[in-house]
């Protein structure tokens, strides 16, 4: 998230030369016996196997009702093992829908539940409150309108120490709203807290010089960031690092804050398109390596000029449902679940550099998402019932705007499976 945006522009070509994304390929292998039959209803992860019609199948990330037979392939959720058991496939379903990883399970094992977010919704909407003022509307914390679900507090400083922070109401922003204390501050968040709505600190922006980039670091910024969660009452943390992070340190800091917090803790992230093209990527690598703790990436889909998306076989123009989808499926195909992906969009024009669509477009890339439907020419290959919904910034510049996002994207998340 950015006080004043700058356009980051990365060509098709830097990104081939820098390694696109990353993407699973599928290996055929005979099985013995035929695996426990496919259930529509279980829930698989990576590593697990289910047989349909005489084939033996092996999921490559989190899916449910998404049937082997015609979810296999090279961009698909699941792995064709092979024929199974002489072609002879089990037709009663196991009792208990089979939610055990492997054996061996991977490096960060996958998790076949969601984890304790904080309560909040199957589908939910995230805005930004800007603790400055740039020209978009100033606003105090309780009168953040009443659709948003999740209020990312923008932003948290740097200090003298390596990977600590702290925060500071802005004094311009104080001073445009009228006066603004430390307790009246305090007391807006447990208004919201009574509203049902959550609210995290968000550490960075485009102007963001936090570095956690050593064990020391990591301990600072856990300790500094729970310091902030009991002075003030933030429901979690929400990472948006733009200058670069360190993935193994801040993971580090994020699990000893989860170890401080209980696992109520909301963990968010929100990098840059670019940040999130290949598993590679620190951020990428970081949302991978705190799966089984980290409640949803935003990221943010405007700024990026072109992008390849997750077919690789084109580069999308950003401000169109096709860029939305296609880099969404990125995620979603390399291993984060879907209700670890939401969408981040501008609020206006005057929001981002580049990027805007209109809120109507946002809600079409979440039905082409999640159901397949109001797809452009772009069409994933599943779909994502459990995508987690959308994010915008910034909440003051959609107040700015008439609240035509807020208003728009909400009511839609309801809708959605």
């Amino acid at each position: 998230m950015k006080r004043s945006r700058s356009v980051v522009m990365a060509t098709v070509a830097a990104l081939v030369a820098g390694g696109a994304a990353t993407y699973f390929t599928s290996t055929a292998s005979a099985a013995a016996a035929c695996a426990p039959a496919w259930s529509s209803t279980a829930v698989y992860v990576g590593g697990n196997t289910a047989s349909q019609n005489g084939h033996n199948y092996s999921a490559k990330w989190w899916t449910q009702s998404e049937s082997p037979a015609t979810h296999s392939g090279q961009w698909d959720v699941w792995a064709d093992q092979g024929v199974c058991g002489g072609g002879t496939t089990p037709t009663t379903p196991p009792t208990t829908p089979p939610t055990t990883p492997p054996t061996t399970p991977p490096t960060t094992p996958p998790t076949t539940n969601p984890p304790a977010n904080g309560a909040l919704p199957a589908h939910f909407l995230t805005g930004y409150w800007q603790n400055f003022d740039n020209g978009a509307a100033p606003l105090k914390l309780a009168a953040v309108p009443t659709a948003y679900d999740l209020i990312a507090v923008a932003f948290a400083d740097a200090t003298s120490t390596p990977g600590a922070v702290s925060f500071t109401l802005d004094p311009g922003l104080a001073s445009a709203v009228g006066g603004y204390t430390d307790a009246q501050f305090k007391a807006d968040i447990a208004t919201l807290h009574s509203r049902g709505k959550k609210v995290i600190i968000s550490v960075g922006g485009e102007k963001g010089t936090v570095s956690v980039a050593s064990a020391a670091a990591a301990t600072n910024f856990a300790d500094s960031v729970h310091s902030l969660m009991t002075t003030y009452g933030f429901d979690g943390v929400d990472i948006d690092l733009e200058n670069g992070l360190n993935a193994t340190y801040m993971a580090q800091a994020l699990r000893s804050l989860r170890a401080k917090a209980g696992s109520n803790l909301i963990i968010t992230m929100a990098p840059q398109t670019i940040d999130m093209q290949s598993t590679g990527s620190s951020y990428f690598a970081l949302a991978l390596s705190i799966k089984d703790i980290l409640t949803v990436v935003h990221t943010q889909y405007y700024n990026s000029g072109s992008m390849l998306g997750c077919d690789q076989n084109a580069a999308y123009s950003q401000g169109t449902v096709n860029f939305l989808t296609a880099l969404a499926c990125i995620q979603t195909q390399n291993g984060l679940r879907p209700d670890q992906v939401a969408l981040g969009l501008p609020a206006s024009t005057r929001a981002a550099g580049g990027g805007y669509v209109a809120p109507s477009v946002v809600n079409a890339a979440l039905d082409c998402l999640a159901r397949g439907t109001n797809c452009g020419s772009f069409k994933p290959p599943a779909t994502y019932p459990g995508i987690r919904g959308a994010m915008t910034w910034s909440i003051n510049w959609d107040v700015t705007n008439g609240n035509g996002f807020a208003n728009t994207v909400k009511p839609h998340l309801s809708t959605l499976p």
